[in-house]
């Protein structure tokens, strides 16, 4: 006699976390601007990761805009393209950053290796 495979409870599902790189909470200023357009939105992060961010703001960008995002890193200022990934309404935003100019992202990934070591 065969006995069934163990699934979880209807309703409840397992996700792994697909991120390539751990989250930080840390607030880092943060200029965005959508493509096409030179208004800036500055903002904070409430969270970072070497591939992406976290920003509040009452009016969430859509997702899929595309972005042009700068960071402030102490006295580093690190540019990128960015993609808006999620959109909470009345809540925030998550950032992909896809492409970082010059070393941004030698810059970024120092900077956040400096934070675990602290």
């Amino acid at each position: 006699m065969s006995q069934p495979d163990k699934q979880p409870p209807e309703g409840i599902v397992a996700q792994d976390d697909r991120r390539a790189y751990p989250r930080h909470s840390v607030q880092v200023q943060l200029e965005l601007r959508q493509e096409g357009s030179d208004v800036p939105m500055r903002l904070t992060t409430s969270d970072l990761s070497r591939n992406g961010c976290y920003v509040e703001m009452m009016e969430p960008l859509s997702a899929g805009t595309r972005l042009q995002a700068t960071l402030w890193l102490g006295e580093e200022r690190i540019r990128s393209r960015g993609c808006v990934v999620t959109r909470h309404p009345q809540f925030g935003n998550g950032i992909m950053f896809l492409e970082f100019e010059g070393n941004g992202e030698e810059l970024l990934k120092n900077y956040l290796e400096a934070i675990n070591n602290e």
